[in-house]
């Protein structure tokens, strides 16, 4: 009876083990705990999608100083030309001349300024967009680790790493979408 008994034991040891590996939150990568930390910060500067996302927005801007440079450089010449016109012109032909180049300039300005409040919402659009995509991932972390509540990092005071899954985050995310390229060209709305 007793060497039954050790035959069931050792017989049914092995499969408890490998009951683990079958399924569950342990067979994830993902910690269990109640409660999980995220730096939504660090997923945007370490994830694919955000480093393609940063070199966008530093190339746009860079495009748009140089075309502001460039815009800047043909007003002044064309401002000096005038200057230079300016005695040898009746004075309502030259006020006329100064006034269209004045309309001019601030139509230029205000085209440029609408080119930089444009690049300047690209973060805050492309983090709208990385929430959008990280979302169902959060959840599925949630949902394997069986905790009740991912925070965000910057909400936490102190908490033990084992609890961050930022890591986590990216490496899914990377998997799925990559640097994100393919989002750009699909509808919102199937996100």
């Amino acid at each position: 009876m007793i060497r039954l008994l050790a035959c069931l034991v050792l017989g049914i040891w092995p499969l408890a083990g490998s009951a683990q590996q079958l399924g569950g939150p342990l067979s994830t990568g993902v910690v269990e705990s109640t409660v999980l930390v995220v730096s939504l910060d660090r997923v945007f500067t370490e994830s694919a999608f955000g480093r393609r996302t940063i070199v966008e927005i530093e190339s746009a801007t860079a495009e748009l100083a140089a075309e502001n440079r460039r815009i800047e450089a043909e007003l002044a010449e064309e401002e000096r030309l005038l200057t230079e016109q300016r005695p040898s012109l009746a004075v309502e032909d030259f006020r006329t001349l100064a006034n269209a180049f004045d309309t001019k300039v601030q139509r230029m300005r205000d085209e440029q300024d609408a080119k930089a409040r444009a690049v300047s919402a690209r973060p805050e659009e492309a983090r709208r967009r990385m929430i959008q995509v990280v979302q169902p991932i959060l959840r599925e972390i949630l949902l394997d680790s069986g905790a009740a509540v991912i925070l965000e990092r910057r909400a936490v005071i102190d908490a033990l790493p084992d609890v961050d899954v930022t890591a986590l985050v990216i490496e899914r995310m990377n998997d799925r979408i990559g640097d994100g390229s393919a989002l750009e060209t699909a509808p919102e709305d199937d996100q």
